[in-house]
């Protein structure tokens, strides 16, 4: 029993220890050299690939990382009081400015950012929160996973302090919705929805335009 325990942890350690190194290449591919496009894929197809290895040896694998039908209404409603509260400031920013940033690349952003949404939030909370509150050899509240999860993927987003805020608010209510539901369909479509929306109408970042370096 022990070997196998030990043996699960070091699979978790694994896991957590390779989103926190696809953070550090997306430093370095996506901010420093600029290959976004490059990082986005190469990012996608490795974890693509390894959801597949890990499903082949457990069908069950999915739905424990919360890859489920059951819990979506409930994860929505629970994320709902950041939602409104995100909404409403982001708008009232983009009609108190009027700065005439609303443009039609929002469109294909708003239908593909979801995606990158899903993939986040999948290495941020079904991988390293979630490991890091089964680690046997830890001894983590999830209120204390929750914080440092939230602050890590907070980090992530430096330099943009205002953005920063923004995400470390935003992931405080999506591990501890998915702690209660377990459902990361919800949180990756509200991640790039929102997250999309803030992007491009509060830090005037047009994702259409950086993705393919257009001028």
């Amino acid at each position: 029993m022990s070997k196998n325990l030990t043996t699960t942890d070091k699979r978790r350690w694994f896991e957590i220890i390779s989103v926190v190194l696809t953070g550090v290449l997306k430093y370095v591919l996506m901010d420093w050299l600029e290959l976004r496009v490059f990082y986005i894929f190469s990012a996608c197809l490795f974890w693509t690939l390894y959801i597949l290895k890990r499903y082949r040896a457990n069908g069950d694998i999915l739905r424990d990382w919360g890859f489920r039908k059951s819990g979506f209404k409930k994860t929505v409603f629970l994320c709902l009081p950041f939602t409104v509260v995100a909404l409403i400031g982001i708008f009232g920013y983009e009609i108190f400015y009027n700065n005439g940033f609303l443009k039609w690349n929002l469109i294909p952003v708003l239908a593909l950012y979801p995606l990158w949404g899903i993939i986040q939030q999948f290495l941020m909370i079904s991988l390293i929160a979630g490991n890091l509150r089964s680690v046997s050899s830890l001894d983590m509240s999830e209120n204390q996973v929750v914080l440092l999860v939230s602050l890590l993927f907070s980090i992530a987003h430096y330099p943009d302090l205002l953005l920063m805020v923004f995400t470390f608010v935003m992931e405080l209510f999506f591990i501890s919705a998915y702690f209660r539901y377990q459902n990361i369909w919800a949180l990756g479509i509200l991640h790039g929805w929102l997250g999309g929306l803030f992007l491009y109408l509060v830090m005037h970042r047009d994702l259409w335009r950086e993705l393919w370096m257009i001028s």
